[in-house]
């Protein structure tokens, strides 16, 4: 199970610096000026601080992957993780309309990625919190 962690853990640091791309890749300099600034800022911040919590979850599977195993509040940290990963994969399909990615080559190929990744991260998080 710890190579799990491990391999969940690098793969939320690469998910974490990837939100670097997110202004440039989505447009947001033109996108954003739609919004009024109290929008634009919480578009970006908020952005920021999800990159830098999935960083630090990144962080914790590397680096405390026998605790989250083998402590009882590392199985709760599990558990919550696992939840929030399992209703992660399931907005990926009922909150974000498939118009966005269907017949599309690449976000069609993001969309399989992701699904994989946070069903993958739901089911280890799970199996370590139950």
């Amino acid at each position: 199970m710890i190579i799990h962690f491990s391999i969940i853990g690098s793969l939320l640091i690469l998910l974490a610096l990837s939100h670097v791309v997110f202004p440039w890749f989505f447009n947001w300099q033109e996108e954003l000026k739609r919004l009024s600034l109290i929008n634009r800022q919480i578009m970006t911040i908020h952005t920021f601080f999800i990159a830098f919590v999935v960083f630090l979850l990144g962080l914790l599977c590397l680096s405390s992957g026998e605790d989250l195993i083998n402590t009882v509040l590392g199985r709760r940290v599990c558990l919550g993780m696992g939840i929030f990963w399992a209703i992660r994969l399931f907005i990926q399909f009922f909150g974000y309309s498939s118009i966005l990615w269907r017949g599309k080559r690449f976000e069609t190929m993001m969309h399989l990625i992701f699904t994989v990744l946070f069903a993958y991260m739901s089911v280890v998080f799970l199996l370590a919190g139950l």
